[in-house]
């Protein structure tokens, strides 16, 4: 049985984590809390790809104090040796007498850190707080767990269900403090996916404004870099994007899907100076979705947020690749000529119909946002 402070300390831990909540990909976030008792000696959260683990901070922090204490971690320790050496050497090498951590690491269960933490005579116990810690990684584990990313639609809608007028006309729906709200989520992404039907129609940046983020250090401390900057992805089966695309610019890294067998009807190379392009296979109505995602996952992508059009969002629902859906709600009404929010197939039975669960739900300045998933 886990005390009350063991789960206060693991709380803390979980609140260091998300303070890597945009820097971190395509590492998880990750906390450390060391801790005597009621007094906590070292803290650490992991803030970079390539930097030092958490628990390699809040051991730092607490030095010679670590002997003897308890150290709450909210994933499995590392065992293995990476850019950085294991944490679960540096965990018996401090000398803590016992670990406590959230949730496994299906990635690391074959370095054996927790073995070796236990033939140290460490006493090692799991599942403080697992949900939550899961629930902060979600994408980092369904990459390594099902091979895919999270794949998150971010759609934003009239109280009648339209997204745009029938002239294609869509700004702005939403009011400032939901389209501020969405920069923020698409920070944690590590990548943004549209298709070549937006790109055409609204020449997107995809980019993530920096001052809509707010402050990504706690008070009193520098400021850290406040984000990575997400894979911009497009679905582009045939090549028709246009050299002067916004989204093909150097603010940050893009990806064009393309099929195979595509034919461009104007030459390549004076289109991709600075972005990259991969081929998937293609069926008769576009790319095949899965292989996308699997090939995002490949690259160390953990979350996708899509912005795209009701065709796209609505083919990933229909293929059941959405996990959740991001629902950004405008007290206004467009009229039954309006574009509608996706374009699913027809069902003649109710018992068929999408089912959601609303997760979150929230006022965002005039506009409510729902978080959904599948039910």
């Amino acid at each position: 049985m886990f005390s009350a402070l063991d789960h206060a300390w693991m709380a803390q831990a979980l609140r260091l984590a998300e303070r890597g909540m945009y820097t971190t990909q395509p590492n998880p976030r990750v906390g450390c809390v060391i801790a005597h008792g009621d007094r906590v000696v070292g803290e650490g959260w992991h803030r970079q790809a390539g930097g030092q683990h958490a628990e390699i901070f809040a051991l730092r922090e607490a030095g010679e104090r670590s002997r003897g204490a308890t150290a709450y971690v909210t994933l499995e320790p590392c065992g293995l040796h990476g850019r950085t050496p294991p944490c679960a050497d540096a965990l018996i090498a401090a000398g803590v007498t016992r670990v406590v951590i959230a949730s496994e690491d299906a990635f690391q269960c074959a370095g054996g850190a927790l073995d070796r933490l236990r033939a140290a005579d460490i006493v090692v116990e799991s599942g403080l707080m697992r949900a939550a810690a899961r629930e902060l990684n979600r994408g980092f584990f369904s990459r390594i767990e099902r091979g895919r990313p999270w794949l998150r639609v971010k759609l934003g809608m009239s109280l009648d269900g339209r997204t745009a007028l029938a002239n294609g006309a869509s700004k702005w729906i939403t009011g400032a403090a939901a389209r501020a709200d969405v920069q923020r989520w698409r920070a944690r992404s590590s990548a943004i996916l549209t298709g070549i039907g937006t790109v055409l129609a609204d020449d997107p940046a995809l980019t993530v404004r920096r001052d809509a983020l707010g402050r990504t250090s706690a008070p009193g401390e520098p400021e850290e870099d406040g984000f990575v900057a997400p894979l911009r992805v497009v679905l582009d089966r045939d090549l028709r994007i246009p050299k002067n695309a916004r989204i093909l610019d150097a603010a940050a890294p893009t990806l064009v899907v393309h099929a195979g067998r595509a034919k461009p009807a104007e030459p390549i190379d004076a289109r991709f100076a600075d972005a990259e392009r991969a081929a998937v296979e293609s069926g008769p109505h576009g790319l095949d979705l899965m292989p996308v995602l699997q090939l995002l996952a490949a690259r160390g992508v953990n979350e996708v947020q899509v912005e795209a059009g009701a065709t796209l969002c609505g083919a990933l629902f229909a293929v059941g690749l959405v996990d959740e859906l991001l629902l950004y709600v405008a007290p206004v009404l467009l009229g039954d000529s309006a574009r509608p929010l996706l374009q699913l197939p027809v069902l003649s039975d109710m018992a068929a119909r999408w089912k959601l669960a609303v997760v979150d739900r929230r006022q965002v300045g005039d506009d409510l946002r729902l978080l959904l998933r599948p039910a």
